[in-house]
């Protein structure tokens, strides 16, 4: 079960993939990390996909990630008289808290959070960006706009407010209530959706504790203010160009991934990229040129994991548009242009021991041809470190802990690998060697090169996945299989 690239895959799951037998060929066809979207689809469709999902790990003993994504406070206009309207170009049009069904001069928004938010002359957008309005007058619960972008406006179509920060939190009733499942039923990752700022990623860990990890949405412009602080504090980070490019000039999203993807490698955080990356797909069986080209830019950029949404979760060729993802990454990641790209692009060490010995652990592979790296890991920690090298080499993680094996699932390069501990030091380089065999990343011959955390100041420590501050960088010579 050995994956032959570093770039992973996520996938989201939905009515066209709710089957064991083709959840099971998404994996088999590349998927890493599965995606349970709780904007859509049932507590019960979701336990039922992430027992088959659990399923699939006992049956090819391969660690799979699963990603709980939030839906998040939607905005949304009410209803109208006749389901619909049509807006045009310099007309009045109020936004009031009044429920009664809207016309072509009114309708409910039953937000007032957003009129405590608003200024004179701010826009609102409308169904996905497609309608534009400006404020002209305001109060607590009404604002009187000037149509500046017309068009048909039906019922419950989003509202984004793009330039302010809502004074909302980014957990709604909703949300508590599938984070709460999710974390009952054991979720790898959280996904946050709409994050402003590092506040709201702290509240959800407030809630989460060490249940699982957190991946802050960057779908505000807001956030973008913050971006330092919020990649600080959270455990991952999702590129969403969806709602991103709602809010923001279409022409300022590349440059803004860009520069998403550098902060997060510079921190040494997963990152990941999202939203129509082969959207063709979901009803046609090949991608067109320009879908190809943005799969592929993202992965020379050195991002973690490229994710399909509609594409596996509600599409007509679920199974060929992950084949199709795997190709690109494999093709992309064959050219020596993107090595070269990984090498110029590595960021500066941190003056710590983890960034001193990943470091070296890269360099040395490099000049003994290594065929892996070895991190040895309790929490995750010293291969999130080694993986910010972004080796030339595989990054095999050895854990203990099955919750940590599964969340390196979205780490780029990594290969994740649950075991026991090591009862002791003068048994590892045995075991080490064994498994890299086993899990067919080594020959009788190859070295790879391995980095192990813990506390060694007692002669043969009894105990070599545990918390500790001596690490060891040593090369392994496989000498059987």
């Amino acid at each position: 079960m050995r994956r032959y690239r570093a770039t992973k895959i996520v996938a989201t799951l939905g009515p066209a993939s709710s089957s064991s037998e083709i959840i099971e060929q998404l994996f088999l066809k590349g998927v890493d990390v599965f995606r349970l979207n709780f904007s859509h689809g049932t507590h019960e469709t979701h336990l039922k996909n992430y027992k088959i999902i659990r399923s699939l790990e006992t049956k090819y003993g391969r660690p799979i990630g699963i990603l709980q994504d939030l839906q998040g406070p939607k905005l949304r206009v009410g209803a109208f008289k006749e389901g619909q309207i049509e807006l045009k170009a310099g007309e009045s049009f109020r936004l009031d808290l009044d429920p009664t069904p809207g016309d072509s001069k009114r309708v409910n928004l039953p937000h007032p959070e957003i009129f405590l938010a608003l200024k004179k002359e701010t826009e609102l957008l409308l169904d996905d960006g497609k309608l534009r309005l400006k404020v002209q007058k305001y109060g607590s619960d009404f604002a009187e706009t000037i149509v500046i972008v017309g068009g048909r406006l039906s019922n419950s179509k989003g509202v984004n407010v793009p330039g302010v920060t809502l004074p909302i939190s980014a957990l709604t009733e909703k949300d508590h209530k599938d984070l709460a499942f999710g974390l009952e039923i054991g979720v790898d990752w959280v996904a946050l959706s709409f994050v402003q700022r590092p506040e709201d990623i702290l509240e959800v860990k407030s809630i989460i504790g060490n249940q699982a990890s957190v991946i802050a949405k960057l779908e505000k412009p807001m956030a973008i203010d913050h971006l330092e602080d919020i990649i600080a504090v959270t455990d991952g980070v999702m590129v969403a160009r969806g709602d991103l490019g709602v809010e923001m000039l279409p022409e300022a999203v590349p440059n803004l991934q860009k520069r998403i993807i550098r902060a997060c490698r510079m921190h040494g955080k997963p990152v990941i990229v999202a939203t129509q990356m082969l959207d063709s797909m979901v009803h046609l069986p090949t991608p067109t040129r320009a879908e190809t080209s943005d799969v592929a830019t993202a992965v020379y950029e050195g991002v973690d994991a490229v994710m399909l949404s509609a594409e596996s979760a509600s599409g007509s060729y679920v199974l060929e548009s992950v084949s199709m993802m795997n190709r690109i990454i494999e093709s992309v990641e064959k050219d020596d242009y993107y090595h070269q790209l990984l090498k110029d692009g590595r960021t500066p060490w941190q003056p710590t021991a983890a960034d001193a010995i990943t470091a070296a652990a890269r360099q040395v592979a490099e000049t003994i041809s290594a065929v892996g790296i070895v991190t040895l890991t309790t929490s995750g920690a010293t291969t999130l470190r080694e993986a910010r090298e972004r080796p030339a080499t595989p990054i095999l993680a050895l854990t203990p802990n099955p919750q940590v094996a599964r969340r390196l699932s979205l780490v780029w390069g990594t290969h994740p690998i649950e075991m026991q501990e090591f009862d002791s030091i003068s048994e590892i380089d045995q075991r080490v060697a064994r498994l890299a065999v086993q899990n067919g990343f080594a020959h009788r011959g190859d070295n790879v090169v391995l980095t192990i955390g813990g506390d060694f100041s007692q002669p043969d420590a009894p105990r070599v996945f545990h918390s500790g501050t001596t690490r060891v960088l040593c090369i392994v010579a496989v000498t059987e299989g």
